[in-house]
């Protein structure tokens, strides 16, 4: 059996972090020939997700330093030396933890690296992102297409599934302390040469209103879109 990680950062996810860990297809996983563990990153949450996690069998780590990038980035250092592939969603139930098995399939038959679940060419639910945020998603994602030659169909989406020895190299690599981090990961992978594969996937509303500040936000998207044009991975590429 082949052990499988899955690491979910969190910031009071009291609402949808249940409905996550429960939707994890722990069978079908299983049945693929993978072992199944859960990690929450504890990101100074305030309310019940600890406690819920918990109770539904998955490791808390804590990471107090506020900041999406760097839960993620605890997360990272934070995994077992046995495991061998690596998955990334939120803890809001805006990405389908029961569509997993979608990305780990291309991993598994080996036919890629990474696989991103991508939104902009899969199902978004009513209400679930702004014409704003559409539109911004597309425009980056626009922009590494064009500028890092990615065949990338959504740059910041946050499902992600990765080989073991993808986070390793990567990991060693990243600064972003919060919602940057995906744009940081998916230019840096780019550039060190992974094969990145995209599958469509569902999007649904938030649990909770969401962190993300769409202007300063984006702002530091944009920024490190560009700060990774001059980026070198030098010892790090495959």
């Amino acid at each position: 059996m082949k052990n499988l990680t899955v690491l979910i950062p969190c910031y009071n996810e009291e609402k949808g972090i249940g409905k996550v860990i429960d939707g994890i297809p722990k069978e079908k996983l299983n049945a693929l020939g993978y072992n199944t563990n859960v990690i929450i990153i504890d990101n100074n949450c305030t309310d019940k997700t600890v406690e819920i996690a918990k109770s539904k069998g998955a490791l808390i780590i804590k990471e107090p330093i506020k900041g999406k990038g760097k839960a993620l980035i605890k997360g990272f250092s934070s995994l077992n030396g046995d495991t061998d592939v690596v998955v990334m969603l939120d803890g809001d139930n805006t990405y389908q933890s029961s569509e997993m098995i979608r990305l780990i399939e291309p991993i598994d038959n080996n036919f890629c690296d990474a696989v991103i679940g991508t939104r902009l060419s899969g199902k978004i639910n009513s209400g679930s992102m702004s014409t704003f945020n559409r539109i911004g998603n597309w425009a980056f994602t626009f922009l590494v297409r064009v500028a890092y030659h990615g065949n990338i169909t959504d740059v910041c989406t946050g499902y992600f599934a990765w080989k073991r020895e993808v986070i390793d190299s990567l990991s060693k690599t990243l600064t972003s302390n919060g919602f940057a981090i995906e744009m940081e990961m998916i230019t840096k992978m780019i550039k060190m040469g992974y094969s990145i594969y995209s599958v469509p996937i569902t999007y649904n509303r938030s649990e909770k209103s969401s962190s993300l500040h769409p202007v300063k936000d984006g702002a530091k998207i944009l920024t490190t879109w560009a700060r990774n044009l001059a980026w070198q991975p030098n010892g790090y590429k495959k």
